[in-house]
């Protein structure tokens, strides 16, 4: 993506979350902690699912990616982020701020999409389990990865193109504390019209898609689990989803607040509240939901450590 500048401005200055100087410091350890579970956490699934081999299989092939994802954005934020709290210099490039928009936007759209891939893959699993390992072949697996990535990568050059081309001649203070979308568009000089109905019907195109699929999904995996008559079966299935879809209710809820509506209908407070959950909080909880509710995953885990102490 080239990066042309339209506009007089030649750097932007992000305000970051406060600017009470009291609260600066105490913002700043939490949100570093949080950045540091999000980092041990998502790398930590990582690492378990590529050294176990009773998880490799297409489930943790999606959720490898999905912890991948996590890792990516979070760090595309918030390291800029922690600079802010502690510095006074709060000033960030033009390019550099198109390059974080990009860069954003591949990872978060991506994650959309990534859940729908993995809703699909618990529909096969459980509506369809006799042709799981036909239908979710590595080669399917590896194919679904590759299209959300590139679905990811696709989106976030039509949405920077849409940034890229507004100009930026008034204020450069950005009233967030990173280069998302809103916020710039709220700054430009330009009639803004077009890019808010494009972003607008982009962002509702990509929510539609893989919420409809996510939905569709489910309503079949359900109605496949009540047609169990075990309870022990249905109490088994429902764990095998339960954790997705908690996964899926956060981050798709913050996002739809956020994007899903005119650029000025809401307080910036709100907004900031809102960008902290899906950028900062649902990277950290992703892996402790995946890890803390799947008997699998802690197996493997245990199985590692004793490897370790072992040896």
């Amino acid at each position: 993506m080239g990066i042309t500048n339209h506009s007089t401005v030649t750097e932007f200055l992000l305000l970051g979350l406060t600017e009470q100087p009291e609260l600066q410091l105490p913002l700043f350890c939490l949100f570093l902690g949080i950045y540091i579970l999000t980092m041990v956490g998502n790398l930590g699934m990582i690492t378990i699912i590529q050294l176990s081999s009773q998880l490799h299989t297409p489930m943790y092939c999606f959720l490898s990616s999905l912890s991948f994802i996590d890792f990516c954005y979070s760090s595309v934020v918030t390291p800029k982020m922690l600079v802010g709290l502690l510095c006074r210099d709060k000033a960030i490039s033009y390019s550099g701020c198109m390059t974080q928009l990009f860069f954003f936007c591949i990872f978060v759209i991506s994650e959309c999409y990534m859940l729908a891939a993995m809703a699909y893959d618990r529909y096969v699993a459980i509506c369809s389990p006799l042709l799981y390992n036909v239908i979710m072949s590595p080669r399917i697996c590896s194919l679904l990865v590759a299209a959300v990535f590139s679905v990811g990568f696709i989106d976030a050059m039509i949405h920077g193109g849409c940034i890229l081309r507004l100009s930026f001649c008034g204020s450069n203070i950005i009233r967030h504390y990173f280069c998302d979308i809103v916020p710039l568009i709220k700054l430009s000089c330009s009639n803004t019209s077009v890019d808010e109905l494009l972003i607008f019907v982009i962002g509702g195109f990509n929510m539609v898609v893989t919420s409809l699929t996510i939905i569709i999904s489910y309503a079949f995996i359900l109605t496949s689990i009540f047609r169990i008559r075990s309870k022990e079966g249905r109490s088994k299935a429902f764990r095998t989803c339960s954790s997705h879809l908690t996964a899926v209710l956060m981050f798709y809820g913050s996002l739809m607040f956020m994007y899903l509506k005119p650029a000025s209908s809401s307080p910036l407070v709100q907004e900031r509240v809102s960008s902290i959950f899906y950028t900062m909080v649902i990277p950290m909880l992703n892996p402790l939901i995946y890890s803390l509710r799947n008997k699998e995953v802690k197996n493997a885990l245990t199985k590692l450590l004793r490897r370790k102490i072992s040896s």
